[in-house]
Parts: structure tokens; C-alpha cells; sequence
């Protein structure tokens, strides 16, 4: 791993057993025994890539799909799941294994590739839009964060709210339960479960309201733009997984003709994005006059081999 300075060697043929936290790559190999891989001969493996690394675009999911995809292929016989399965595997090695928050999205986006709606609720699906989506610039603040933690808080705080809220009203359900409905409820409980919990019901409606315009092919740029931004002031003001730099970049992009953006990943730092068809230059550019890093990124096709 000549990216990190790093270097493992592997016996397959035996369960791994972890030597430090998130060690993925042993882990995927456990993963793959129990479904039966066999693993006979042995490879010189080199890992590189381009990805920002703890920065919120999921630089581990994507290390994670590539690993499986490859040891898929080296087992003997070779194993063939179909994108999805590939994925539910991903999500087991990453987050199942070593009993950490974090869901399937990032293994779905690996995987799959497309512009993709994902049922996050059990047992989770993926569902490709026939949408060919153009003009999205990722920027790197080059601020650290705490995936882990910023998600784990996240959750808690959901979860608490959600409890107390089903004391007051029992039929509550964070999936369906109109948030109109659930106003009166929200005032009782804690501000601070109160106002995660709100802008989960008020992000879940705009994704909805997003699901039917890309689904239908409904939308406009301008549509989308404005959801997006809608969907970050709840990130920002509601979860508070923003950061002063974040905001600065964000509004330089604006200026600089984005139609819309958000913070990318659990936030706190790392990464955001631009939706700005036709100014993806001039967006980069704001972006790195505001402090950060920034790249032309474009819809890819999924994990494959060539």
C-alpha cells in the first residue's frame, strides 16, 4: 500500500485473526471464507488510489468493494455475486465485523455505480434512476474529522429521541410519521433529540420529494439545486455537522454559479460537494480560493474488473 507507506502479508487459507482497528482487509477475507471462498494460491497485491482519506466520500468503502471484487476472482473456484450482494458483503466487512455505526450507502455507490435511491431501512435496497447526471465538483476542506464519532453522536441523539417521542405518541415511526404530525410531540422532548429528529423527518421528504423528480424525469437543475441546499441547511442547523470553512466554501461556490451543494459524508470536516453544470471550472476555482482542494468528478459505472 505504497500510498500509505504500508505493507501486510495474508494467509488466506486460515481465519484472520484482527491485529488493529478497522482492519478491512483481513476482514474481507473472513467475510469470504464464510461464504464458502477457498483460497489456494497466493498474489502480489498493490493498492493504490486518489480518494481523500477520512474526509466523507468513502475512500474505505470503495478499498473495500475493489478488495472483495479481487478476492472474488482469486478464489478457487472464483465467486460471482451479482453488484448487490457484492455490496451486503462490503457492509458486513466494514461495519458488521467490528460493530460500528455506518450503513450500506457508501457499499451500494461502490458497487453499483449509477445515480442510485437507497432504502436504508431492513434488509436495505438499491434502485438505479435512469438519470445522467453531469456537473458535480468535489471539494476536500482539508479539515480532519471523526467518521465514527460524528455518527455515533448523530445516532444517539436519534435514537433517544425516537424513544421519548414513542412515549408521547406510540405509533411514531421515523419512516412514515408526517412531521406535522409529530411537531407537538417535538416540543416535549429534549432541544437537542428534538432538533436531530426534526431534520431527519424534513431530509427524508425532500429525499422523497428528489426520488420522484429524478424517477419521473421531472426535474430541472435548478430543482435539483435547491434540494440540495435545502437538505444541507438541515445537516448544518439541525444535526450540526458543519463547519465555518464548509460554509465559506459552499458560498464561494455559489457565487461562483453552483446551483446547489452539501456537506458530503457524516461532516464535521472532510468533504463537500457542488452540483454546477456548466461552471465546473469556475466552481473548482472557488473552491480552492476558499482554502480547500477541489476536483471535476463524474458518475461511474461500479466496481469492476479490467
Amino acid at each position: 500500500m505504497p500510498d500509505i507507506g504500508e505493507q501486510m502479508t495474508i494467509d488466506p487459507s486460515q481465519e484472520q485473526v484482527y491485529q488493529q482497528p478497522r482492519d478491512y482487509l483481513r476482514a474481507g477475507v473472513n467475510v469470504l471464507r464464510r461464504q464458502g471462498a477457498n483460497f489456494t494460491t497466493g498474489a502480489n497485491i498493490r493498492i493504490t488510489g486518489n480518494i481523500p482519506m477520512q474526509a466523507g466520500v468513502a475512500s474505505s468503502s470503495a478499498m473495500v468493494i475493489m478488495w472483495l471484487r479481487l478476492l472474488c476472482q482469486l478464489a478457487e473456484p472464483p465467486l460471482t455475486p451479482d453488484a448487490e450482494t457484492l455490496a451486503r458483503w462490503g457492509h458486513q466487512t466494514e461495519v458488521l465485523e467490528f460493530h460500528e455505526p455506518g450503513g450500506m450507502m457508501d457499499h451500494f455507490c461502490a458497487a453499483l455505480g449509477g445515480v442510485l435511491f437507497i432504502d436504508t431501512q431492513p434488509p436495505f435496497h438499491a434502485e438505479r434512476l435512469p438519470v445522467a447526471l453531469t456537473g458535480l465538483v468535489l471539494a476536500d476542506s482539508l479539515q480532519p474529522k471523526a467518521t465514527v464519532e460524528v455518527l455515533a453522536a448523530s445516532r444517539r441523539d436519534v435514537t433517544e429521541g425516537v424513544q421519548r417521542l414513542k412515549e408521547i405518541m406510540p405509533h411514531f415511526d421515523l419512516h412514515t410519521t408526517p412531521l406535522e404530525e409529530a411537531e407537538e410531540a417535538l416540543k416535549r422532548i429534549p432541544e437537542r433529540n428534538a432538533r436531530r429528529v426534526r431534520a431527519n423527518l424534513i431530509n427524508r421528504d425532500l429525499t422523497r420529494r428528489a426520488y420522484q423528480m429524478l424517477k419521473n424525469d421531472s426535474w430541472t437543475p435548478q430543482a435539483l439545486g435547491d434540494l440540495l441546499l435545502a437538505h444541507h441547511t438541515q445537516l448544518r442547523d439541525g444535526v450540526g455537522v458543519s463547519t465555518p470553512k464548509i460554509e465559506k466554501m459552499l458560498e464561494s461556490a455559489l457565487r461562483a454559479g453552483a446551483l446547489g451543494g452539501k456537506v458530503n459524508g457524516s461532516g464535521g470536516g472532510g468533504c463537500l460537494f457542488a452540483y454546477a453544470p456548466g461552471h465546473e471550472e469556475e466552481v473548482v476555482e472557488a473552491f480552492k480560493s476558499a482554502g480547500g482542494e477541489a476536483w471535476r468528478v463524474r458518475v461511474d459505472t461500479g466496481v469492476s474488473v479490467s
